[in-house]
């Protein structure tokens, strides 16, 4: 794709990583010589990346991804799981009351040590692929107070992240703007968690709907940020999207930049220093 010609700094929230050559599907998407050149022509400067799902702890992918982002323009986020099952169905509810969190699940201790270690500005919640964590752990996230980017759509509906997480009131960046994949219903329910939840963003990838993105950058400029969704789509992709939009420059400028940076501090300028 050609390299886009703009003026903004733009940074990225929404980035998977995959460190082992052999689940790349084509030997080379995910990888981080691909991401960078990829983000390079879409004029991003910075990127959150995370990896994508695996059965059993996430500890070693975590610290592979921290490593691959060392010298380069990425900001690792650990990723977590959990016991519980995301669902609503009474089923699940009957399940929650007799599960425990067994080796394999993130611990309150796993939590402090990625909070601690400064290879990792935060953590990456995908609770329909990973379960959820349980109330030890999530009150360990609220004491440690680092974002966390939560996947949400129709397995894990903005009313459930609503219902499991923003009551702790840790930054938490919900992904597709409540809705994927591309449910109009859902992005409206996520643009309505901002009325309520100061401590609630939003990210632009996959919301592919012109409308309600102008809508929630227009009533929440302060809450949204970009996300392209590398590298499932190209972020010339994601960047156009946000270029092509009604809305004044200085939102835009807060959408690519100010407000990523504000959420999670590695992504400005000064690399949180």
């Amino acid at each position: 794709m050609l390299e886009l010609e703009h003026e903004f700094r733009v940074v990225d929230v929404h980035v998977r990583l995959e460190p082992e050559e052999s689940r790349r599907a084509d030997a080379r998407t995910g990888d981080p010589e691909t991401i960078e050149r990829e983000m390079h022509q879409a004029g991003v400067v910075r990127s959150v990346v995370f990896p994508g799902p695996r059965d059993g702890s996430y500890l070693k992918v975590n610290n592979a991804v921290a490593r691959m982002s060392v010298g380069r323009s990425f900001v690792a986020l650990a990723r977590i799981n959990g016991a519980r099952d995301a669902g609503s169905s009474p089923g699940a509810r009957l399940r929650n009351l007799a599960s425990s969190r067994e080796e394999h699940h993130t611990s309150p201790e796993d939590v402090e040590q990625y909070a601690y270690d400064d290879r990792f500005a935060g953590f990456k919640l995908h609770p329909a692929a990973d379960g959820l964590p349980d109330e030890e752990v999530l009150a360990q996230l609220a004491d440690v107070s680092l974002p966390v980017l939560v996947h949400a759509g129709r397995e894990f509906p903005p009313r459930a992240v609503a219902d499991h997480l923003l009551e702790y009131e840790f930054p938490v960046i919900v992904e597709h703007f409540g809705g994927y994949p591309l449910d109009r219903e859902l992005i409206a329910d996520g643009i309505a968690l901002l009325d309520r939840w100061e401590s609630c963003y939003l990210d632009t990838s996959f919301a592919r709907f012109r409308t309600p993105l102008e809508r929630a950058i227009m009533e929440h400029p302060d809450r949204i940020c970009f996300g392209s969704g590398a590298p499932a789509t190209h972020p010339d992709v994601g960047v156009m999207e946000i270029l092509t939009l009604d809305v004044p420059e200085d939102a835009m400028v807060k959408v690519f930049s100010k407000n990523p940076s504000r959420v999670i501090p590695e992504l400005s300028p000064s690399g949180g220093d």
